[in-house]
């Protein structure tokens, strides 16, 4: 790993883990979660080791990825979040690193996605000396594109993101050190 676990105030961040793949599953079985991603919510939790082994990978081949977010007062697994370097054609980008996240419903509206990537906007400029960051949020997710408009991105541009042979709509977001 290129970093160590971190806290912020409310918030743990730390590696995902094969231990996590129960929280994994509640989070991406459920239809509010997926609402905006292409996907649908997961079935089996079997498929939460295959999402698994993509994360391990990326630790593996680039020392960062997406991480648990663990809520600090009681211990649980709400979320990830974390940047992630996208090497797949993009919007026509690659090699491009990418902030994302996603929290259970329950803990929507309170903060935590704000607190989470301003956190890893931090290690983004202090320790991995990224110069630029970039999101994606779907068009009609308001709620995405606040938070990320809150931590300093900029819409740059819209495409179509090919998912599961679904074309999702989405702002291409910017941020600059």
């Amino acid at each position: 790993m290129l970093i160590q676990a971190f806290e912020t105030k409310r918030i743990i961040h730390r590696p995902l883990c094969i231990e996590d793949a129960q929280a994994l599953f509640k989070l991406d079985s459920d239809p509010k979660v997926m609402r905006y991603l292409g996907n649908k919510p997961l079935t089996q939790i079997s498929q939460v080791y295959t999402y698994l082994d993509s994360i391990m990978a990326q630790y593996e081949q680039n020392g960062i990825g997406r991480w648990a977010m663990i809520e600090k007062t009681s211990g649980e697994l709400i979320g990830w979040s974390g940047i992630k370097l996208i090497k797949e054609l993009t919007n026509g980008y690659t090699d491009f690193y990418d902030l994302g996240y996603r929290i259970r419903p329950g803990f929507w509206g309170k903060g935590f996605a704000t607190e989470s990537s301003l956190s890893w906007i931090k290690v983004a400029d202090e320790i991995l000396n990224i110069n630029t960051l970039y999101a994606s949020a779907h068009i009609e997710n308001l709620a995405s594109q606040n938070v990320l408009n809150k931590v300093g991105f900029s819409i740059i541009g819209t495409y179509n993101f090919m998912h599961h042979e679904n074309l999702i709509p989405c702002y291409w977001m910017q941020r600059k050190m």
